[in-house]
C-alpha cells in the first residue's frame, strides 16, 4: 500500500472548490495526490439551457448522444481545466487528463444507462509517471468502454477505481454531505462494508448516496486502506477529513465499533 492519496471534488464553480484547492496543493507538497473531479450540477445546468432532460436512476445519470457531448465538454473542457488552472495558481504543477487519455481507465458499459461506463482496471504508469515528476493529476471522470465508445463515468467510480488501481492508502470523497446517517439521521463516525450493505439494503442509504458508498467500498482492494466521505465547503475539510476521526465517515473493510454524532 502507498502513500498515494486520492481526493474526489465535485464539479461546482472554482470559487466554491478555492479552500479545498488550497488544501489540496498543502497535502501535495508532502505526498503524492490524484485529484478526481466531477461536474453533475453543471452538466444538468448546461442540459437545461439546451432543453435536454436530465434522467438519473440509482444515483446514476442515463447518458444518451446528446448528454454525452454536452458532458464532454463541461467535464475535460471547462470543470478540468477551471481546476487546473486553479491548482497551479497556488504553486501546484497540475496536469489536466481523462480516462480516455492514453487509456488511462478500462471501463465496461453499464447496461440499461446509455453511454455510462464502469471502471474495471487501470493503466497505472501514466499516473506513475506524472506522479514522479512531482505532479497531480486533475481526471476528469470520462472513458472508453469495450468497443471503444467514450463514455459518461460516475466521478466516485473513477476515483476509487484509481485508488483501488494504485494502492492508495486514503480515498477522500469529498460532497455536500457531512457523511453517512443511519435510521436515526445519526452521523456515523465508521461504517464497516458490512454495515453498509446492511443500509443499502434496509433503504437507509439510497439515491446518489449509493453509488459513493459503492465507490467507497471499491476503493478498499489494501489492508489498512480506508476511504472517508467529508463535507467539502466545512473549514479545512480535506485536513480535517484526513486527520480528524469525528469528522465525516470513515469506511473500512473491516469490523469497527459504529460511532455517531
Amino acid at each position: 500500500m502507498s502513500e498515494i492519496l486520492v481526493v474526489k471534488l465535485g464539479g461546482t464553480t472554482i470559487a466554491e472548490q478555492s479552500q479545498v484547492l488550497g488544501e489540496v496543493a498543502a497535502v501535495a507538497r508532502r505526498r503524492p495526490v490524484v485529484l478526481v473531479h466531477g461536474g453533475g450540477k453543471r452538466i444538468t445546468e448546461w442540459l437545461e439551457r439546451l432543453g435536454v432532460p436530465s434522467v438519473f436512476e440509482k444515483g446514476l445519470r442515463v447518458t444518451d448522444q446528446a448528454s454525452l457531448e454536452v458532458a464532454a465538454a463541461v467535464l475535460r473542457g471547462v470543470v478540468n481545466s477551471e481546476l487546473v488552472a486553479g491548482l497551479r495558481d497556488v504553486g501546484v504543477d497540475a496536469v489536466g487528463l481523462s480516462g480516455v487519455d492514453g487509456g488511462l481507465l478500462i471501463c465496461e458499459r453499464v447496461p440499461g444507462m446509455g453511454l455510462v461506463a464502469h471502471v474495471v482496471g487501470l493503466r497505472r504508469d501514466l499516473l506513475d509517471a506524472i506522479l514522479v515528476a512531482g505532479q497531480v493529476p486533475v481526471v476528469a471522470p470520462l472513458a472508453r468502454d469495450e468497443e471503444g465508445v467514450v463514455c459518461n463515468v460516475n466521478a466516485d467510480d473513477v476515483a476509487a477505481g484509481i485508488a483501488a488501481g494504485l494502492g492508495a492508502r486514503q480515498l477522500v470523497l469529498m460532497t455536500d454531505v457531512d457523511g453517512v446517517r443511519d435510521a436515526d439521521g445519526r452521523r456515523l463516525d465508521t461504517l464497516t462494508s458490512g454495515e453498509a450493505e446492511t443500509l443499502i439494503d434496509s433503504g437507509v442509504i439510497a439515491g446518489g448516496m449509493v453509488p459513493k458508498i459503492r465507490a467507497a467500498l471499491a476503493a478498499l482492494a489494501w489492508d489498512g486502506s480506508e476511504a472517508i466521505i467529508a463535507n467539502s465547503s466545512a473549514d479545512h475539510a480535506l485536513e480535517r477529513a484526513l486527520s480528524d476521526p469525528s469528522f465525516g465517515t470513515r469506511i473500512t473493510a473491516g469490523r469497527s465499533a459504529v460511532g455517531a454524532a
